[in-house]
């Protein structure tokens, strides 16, 4: 059972870093003008773009710099932490009863 719920935890926890390395690689690209428009900015910008818009409602470029993804990074973290948090909790609960 908790070989189970470790293989879980590793995929989810891959999954989370895995995206976080996509959407920085996706910014590394917004640098390099000849980079823009390539199949990997392509195929970056259907899966980062999505989560990268809710933040820049909130935070307009200024200078025409994007800080938004400060903010996504931010909030990549705290989906880190809950998931670590989740898994804890569960095995306490399965150990402990």
């Amino acid at each position: 059972m908790f070989n189970l719920l470790n293989a879980i935890y590793q995929v989810g926890s891959w999954a989370i870093y895995l995206y976080i390395i996509m959407v920085f690689i996706y910014i590394l690209i917004s640098w390099f003008p000849n980079a823009q428009g390539s199949a990997l900015d392509r195929f970056l910008s259907r899966f980062v773009d999505p989560f990268l818009s809710i933040f820049q409602r909130f935070i307009p470029p200024l200078a025409g710099i994007d800080f938004s993804p400060i903010l996504a990074f931010f909030v990549l973290s705290l989906i880190k932490m809950a998931w670590t948090k989740l898994f804890i909790m569960l095995v306490q609960k399965l150990v402990l009863g």
